[in-house]
């Protein structure tokens, strides 16, 4: 269920406010999605006020939160108060004797929570990127107990009178635009939450609601100890063969750490695909690695997912109809700028011959190199990025590993996300060390407008680490709103191997254009300019979402930016122009892969959520095949992004939603095409999507904010192209 402003914290620390990821790298674990054992937290230690940094507001610049002040035992204390002091401040509002007004009623509501808000913003995050077993014991405590708290303050049946009162009489107050979409946003919250169930049914929503945040919790905790325990150990460094040197030494201090000192561990990663199947020539090592990638979660054992799926499905169905929907999918997307069921099917359907057809192709291209070197087998879902890799250097004379001696990390980042912002928008960072984190290697930046008014905070975390959810993704710490007077403090997370101690961080081209991507979101962050605490930042339909983040990736091939980061970490050299042919040469390679791999997921979460509660099937990989059969997606050398038993997307904010890539996709494809019809990286560009988008937050319907940037309804001929998909025989060429 789409999360509303009262409990944005609980959101927070649920990983529903985690809005922003990279759909190539899933949410791993989210916060409610974490768990550890099922077990009652650790009872801690009641912390004075004067001790717990929670209970008063940062005195750090910008709110910031005080890391090296909070320690494990200050969560549960601070949550349980915030709750407690946000229910009584609701009741006051609920209870008044006042005739309800906008100020009393709906402001007030703005203003609750504040405790609850910057604990659990802090908490939810730190979950996800910096977990422990105390952490997770807290998570699966406090799951149902948020999820009683919502309920308690959404079903509030003197509360919605109030607000629907102010609702049915809205034409003659007088609002203006925001705070007049601000109360129509409560309402429909409220009635979307059930509002209008009832006595009867309120309670068994509660109790579904109760159950489906502890199944979250422990989906996504399975998830990441699968992670963790489905590493592939090798005894003898020969099986490595074709793997880069850093990357055997990591494998040796994964070992080590593990406590098998003298081997090579190599850990997955959330996605079906594993980093290592590019290089290893080994093909019984290949095919070991995506067997055990592919297996997890419905391979049986402590951490099977196969029955919380199923599980999850029906009590979703079952909740729909009970507020009044055919399914969860039709519940989800009417909140949603794609609207219907029918929009996302047509969506996904249109889409899917076309990039099967161009995985064939590529298929094709590779088998040929099987065959001419005596392979003397069919290639299957292990060998695909091995060959592809083949197929590169063929066509090409390309081979990817060649850029990351000119992608090292700081270089990346100040001299090409930073250096874009500042051509796109005039922004100005100077990082404050003198700022506490909460580990040594997360950073901070101060970021100022080009007159020098300073706007926020940014926070860099880049590093993988075992108590580190997968993926990539961006939450605010404080978000900026008028009412309050807050400005932003946003931080992005990846997860980039670390390198050995004094080597420097050389990234793939992937990892650069994600960390572009992630710092869009921190810009949808930094940029807003609203006046309530719901419209901030990202607070936007999902599938609007990654819109603004997806843009920003242009500028990581753009020649002006390139030329300023793209250069040798060790002699300075920019990148040849001949390499970068090659790259820009390349950008439709391999799309029928990664076309079909991302629709096969999206059409896997739709399967599951268009389903009513009596369809919802026993067995779970079984369905998960008919669907993918029925979709015309059943593909084997090129399985689902995610298969269902470690899809974290569809267990928190991406229920019914994993299909918002794509649709942010197409507005994405066409705001391209508007910037270059422009001129490009021109100042005057970037101030037309700052104040015309990336400002409004939520304050303005989404295809609107749209329409306003790019002057008419978005047309999905740009993303064809993109994708080769114009062609349906198109693909690698």
């Amino acid at each position: 269920m789409k999360t509303h402003r009262l409990t944005l914290a609980l959101a927070a620390a649920l990983g529903l406010s985690i809005t922003a990821c990279s759909k190539t790298e899933a949410p791993q674990a989210p916060a409610t999605d974490q768990a550890a054992a099922p077990a009652a937290a650790p009872a801690a230690a009641p912390a004075e006020a004067s001790a717990n940094p929670f209970f008063a507001v940062s005195a750090l610049p910008y709110q910031m939160p005080e890391f090296d002040k909070i320690k494990d035992e200050h969560y549960a204390p601070a949550l349980e108060r915030g709750m407690s002091e946000q229910r009584a401040e609701v009741d006051a509002i609920a209870g008044s004797s006042e005739a309800a007004t906008f100020e009393n009623t709906i402001v007030a509501l703005e203003k609750t929570g504040a405790l609850l808000t910057r604990t659990a913003a802090v908490f939810g995050n730190l979950a996800g990127a910096n977990t422990n077993p105390v952490m997770q014991a807290v998570q699966a405590d406090m799951a149902p107990k948020f999820s009683a708290h919502q309920d308690a303050i959404l079903l509030d049946g003197k509360l919605f009178a109030r607000i629907k009162q102010l609702y049915d009489g809205r034409d003659q107050l007088g609002l203006d635009a925001e705070s007049l979409r601000l109360l129509e946003r409560y309402h429909t919250d409220f009635v979307r939450a059930g509002a209008n169930l009832s006595d009867a049914d309120k309670e068994t929503l509660k109790a579904m609601n109760s159950e489906l945040a502890t199944l979250a919790t422990t989906f996504s905790q399975n998830v990441l100890k699968e992670v963790n325990a489905s590493g592939v150990t090798v005894t003898d460094v020969a099986e490595l063969d074709g793997l880069p040197a850093e990357a055997i030494t990591a494998a040796a201090e994964a070992a080590k750490a593990a406590g098998n000192e003298g081997q090579y561990l190599l850990a997955l990663q959330n996605t079906s695909g594993q980093p290592p199947l590019t290089n290893l020539t080994n093909r019984d090592l290949r095919k070991k690695i995506m067997e055990a990638s592919l297996t997890r979660g419905g391979r049986g054992g402590e951490f099977d997912n196969r029955d919380i799926v199923a599980r999850v499905a029906k009590l979703r169905a079952e909740r729909a109809a009970m507020l009044g929907y055919e399914t969860h999918a039709a519940y989800v997307l009417e909140d949603e700028t794609a609207k219907t069921v029918g929009a996302v099917n047509k969506l996904l359907s249109d889409l899917a011959p076309a990039a099967v057809a161009n995985a064939r192709r590529e298929a094709a291209d590779m088998q040929a190199i099987i065959d001419a070197e005596g392979g003397g087998f069919q290639l299957e879902a292990a060998d695909w990025a091995f060959y592809a890799e083949k197929v590169r250097k063929q066509k090409y004379d390309f081979d990817e590993s060649q850029l990351r001696p000119y992608f090292e990390l700081d270089n990346v980042l100040v001299n090409g996300v930073f250096f874009a912002a500042n051509q796109l928008y005039g922004l100005e960072f100077k990082e404050r060390k003198d700022l506490p984190t909460y580990r040594s290697d997360v950073r901070v930046w101060e970021v100022f407008e080009s007159d020098g008014k300073p706007l926020g905070l940014f926070i860099g975390d880049f590093y993988a680490r075992s108590n580190k959810r997968g993926g990539a993704w961006m939450n605010a710490y404080v978000a900026q709103n008028g009412l309050t007077g807050t400005s932003p403090v946003v931080a992005n997370h990846q997860n980039i191997p670390k390198p050995s101690d004094g080597q420097p961080t050389l990234m793939t081209f992937d990892e650069v254009t994600t960390m572009f991507h992630e710092f869009g979101h921190a810009l949808h962050g930094l940029f807003s300019n609203v006046k309530y605490p719901m419209f901030s930042g990202t607070s936007v339909p999902r599938d609007f979402v990654e819109y603004p983040s997806q843009v920003n990736e242009m500028w990581a091939t753009d020649p002006t930016i390139l030329a300023n980061y793209a250069k040798h970490h060790e002699t300075g050299e920019p990148i040849p122009q001949a390499l970068l042919d090659k790259v820009m040469a390349t950008e439709q390679f391999g799309q029928g892969h990664a076309t079909t791999e991302y629709l096969a997921a999206a059409m896997l979460d739709q399967s599951w959520h268009q389903l009513k509660a009596d369809q919802v099937p026993a067995d779970t990989l079984a369905f998960e095949a008919q669907a993918l059969k029925q979709a015309g997606l059943d593909y084997a050398p090129v399985p689902p992004r995610y298969r269902s038993t470690y899809f974290s997307h569809i267990m928190v904010g991406y229920s019914a939603g994993y299909y918002a890539y794509l649709w942010s996709e197409v507005l994405d494809a066409e705001s391209v095409e508007w910037f270059k019809e422009n001129g490009g990286l021109k100042r005057e560009n970037g101030d037309h999507f700052r104040q015309t988008l990336l400002s409004r937050g939520g304050s303005v319907d989404a295809m609107q904010l749209f329409r306003d940037f790019r002057g008419r309804d978005p047309e999905v001929g740009p993303l064809l192209l993109r994708r080769g998909l114009d062609n349906p025989i198109g693909g690698s060429k």
